[in-house]
């Protein structure tokens, strides 16, 4: 799995990446724990239960949207900003490969025609105009 950081505050995790040939039969969490997105990869097999649950109401405070793509089919490059709005990296994803995002900025260009993907974030949505903020990057490298 790859992990971006800021440049600005090393110690925050802008984006994490799991390619699709990285999944294996143990699950590999891609968010960490105290993201407000969560997700993770893993390899299934035949037989394999999932125990009946439901998940219990609990308060949860978000000031941020965070988001999650799923690449189902094609290749898309990502690129990422830090939290100065400055390029950071640019990312190729492929069939199966997951990227979410945590904080600072980012930037979708499809590759290929016929490219599906899923994009899962944390709501409430408030809308374009409440919810984005367009970013004017100066380069990409």
């Amino acid at each position: 799995m790859t992990k971006v950081f800021s440049k600005i505050k090393p110690n925050k995790l802008v984006a994490s990446v799991l390619k699709f040939s990285e999944i294996k039969d143990k699950r590999t969490d891609i968010c960490p724990d105290e993201e407000y997105v969560q997700c993770s990869g893993r390899i299934l097999n035949k037989d394999f239960h999932v125990a009946p649950h439901k998940h219990k109401i609990l308060n949860r405070h978000t000031d941020t949207t965070q988001e999650v793509w799923v690449v189902l089919k094609g290749k898309l490059k990502s690129y990422l900003y830090d939290l100065d709005d400055k390029f950071l990296e640019e990312i190729i994803l492929e069939d199966g490969d997951c990227i979410a995002f945590f904080r600072g900025g980012h930037e979708l260009k499809v590759l290929e025609n016929d490219t599906y993907f899923y994009e899962i974030k944390n709501g409430p949505y408030h809308g374009l105009l409440e919810d984005k903020e367009k970013l004017n990057p100066s380069e990409k490298k």
